[in-house]
């Protein structure tokens, strides 16, 4: 079996073109725009690998609220207000 080329072109040499329009001072470039939920998954994307990088310094406060949280007798009303209070001043 023998396969004979398709075109007259080499496919080892590259075709030259003389008419290459080049990118001047008065010739415009390439140009992007990102579109407002790419822009959004970006930034998630940064935030996220911002706290994955974040040192687990304050574990033993996490296990110490836990701790507290699952104690019955933390959980009053004066706790719930405070902390619905806080909520409600950092959204605010």
């Amino acid at each position: 079996m023998t396969i004979d080329r398709l075109n007259s072109l080499d496919p080892l040499q590259p075709k030259r073109t003389t008419n290459t329009p080049r990118a001047g001072k008065g010739a415009r470039g390439d140009s992007v725009s990102l579109s407002s939920e790419a822009i959004e998954k970006a930034e998630l994307y940064q935030a996220m690998e911002l706290a994955k990088a974040a040192p687990e310094e304050r574990a033993d406060r996490i296990a110490e609220l836990r701790a507290k949280i699952n104690d019955p007798d933390y959980l009053n009303d004066a706790v719930l207000s405070a902390t619905a209070d806080r909520i409600l001043d950092q959204l605010l």
